[in-house]
């Protein structure tokens, strides 16, 4: 079953096992009646265990907006800050959160690229945002619906705990319309 399959499924049974009227087609208004921040980092914890492993967890999610968090503790490099590939979960999940909840379960994100660029150490957790516009989450789904496949671009800076600018991110992703010829 694929990432975002599973992502779907868990979903869905969480929601009908606690609040059957709040469907996942509204994601603001299901993680309002839910509290469905903390149900959203189980199933992402239930697809990619790593990430509960490291402490990544979505702080915020709502159409075309996503916040998250990866903590220091268990992230810590040989200097005692936050260590590389922290960084990269950090800023890469929240493109297939982003495309789950905005296009649908029928559009399946594949990261192409990534590139960080760090600015100064982290010696805190770090938060990292991401936005699409309504016209671009339009234009997404309209492409894959016609082609089968579109792609989008996230750049995220991400902040330790003071507010302070520590990395950026650029990623790009491509997505795939299932079931599509």
């Amino acid at each position: 079953m694929a990432l975002i399959d599973q992502l779907i499924d868990a979903a869905g049974h969480w929601v009908a096992g606690s609040d059957p009227k709040a469907p996942i087609t509204r994601p603001t208004a299901w993680l309002r009646k839910t509290s469905g921040y903390a149900a959203i980092n189980r199933i992402i914890a239930s697809a990619i265990p790593f990430t509960r492993r490291n402490g990544f967890r979505v702080e915020e999610l709502r159409p075309g907006y996503v916040r998250a968090r990866i903590t220091l503790k268990g992230n810590r490099n040989h200097f005692g800050s936050l260590y590389a590939g922290a960084y990269f979960l950090v800023a890469e999940i929240p493109g297939g959160v982003l495309t789950l909840f905005d296009l649908g379960p029928a559009y399946v994100p594949i990261l192409k690229e990534m590139t960080l660029r760090f600015k100064q150490p982290a010696n805190s957790d770090v938060t990292v945002e991401f936005e699409l516009s309504r016209e671009q989450i339009e234009r997404l789904q309209a492409e894959a619906d016609r082609d089968g496949k579109t792609a989008f671009t996230l750049e995220g800076v991400m902040r330790d705990d003071r507010g302070e600018e520590v990395a950026t991110s650029i990623a790009h992703y491509r997505v795939r319309k299932k079931g599509h010829r």
